[in-house]
């Protein structure tokens, strides 16, 4: 082989060997980055396929807040509330000031670490609103946009014939 083909031969597989180190630490940096989302339920009892989180991983438990559960600590924004879907409640902790929406028997999505097999410890808590929610400046607008339809008694029995 002459010394030409060989300097190329070195510099393609330095570019591949090079390829394949960026591509395995892309793929590390991600796996460690990656936040699973878990209802309360499976956090507790596993996913249908046996997977169940380990303590100390990273990972998002949705669900409703529930009723009469939201304990805060009067001197620091410590709060302690429990998240249940349709099975077993989870225990979750925040340190922070909590969204506008927050409250009892609304949905939220906390992303945090799993502490215990029932405790998450959360660094971020997001509440989710209904459908229905309108902000309340297009509801003002639509109110002086748009007028209610006044129907008479004739016009009513005339669509439903």
């Amino acid at each position: 082989m002459n010394p030409r083909r060989k300097k190329r031969l070195t510099v393609i597989i330095a570019l591949l060997a090079g390829l394949g180190v960026t591509v395995g630490l892309t793929l590390y940096a991600m796996s460690q980055n990656m936040d699973l989302f878990y209802t309360p339920t499976e956090l507790v009892e596993g996913k249908p396929d046996g997977t169940k989180p380990e303590v100390g991983q990273r990972l998002r438990i949705g669900g409703m807040v529930v009723k009469g559960s939201v304990s805060r600590d009067p001197h620091s924004l410590q709060v302690s509330f429990k998240v249940a879907d349709v099975g077993p409640a989870v225990t979750v902790t925040y340190d922070g000031i909590l969204p506008d929406l927050f409250r009892e028997g609304q949905g939220i999505v906390a992303q945090g670490v799993l502490v215990d097999a029932q405790t998450v410890e959360a660094h971020e808590v997001l509440a989710k609103h209904d459908e229905e929610y309108m902000p309340p400046e297009v509801a003002e607008a639509m109110q002086k946009n748009h007028k209610p339809l006044k129907y008479t008694d004739q016009q009513m029995q005339g669509s439903v014939q």
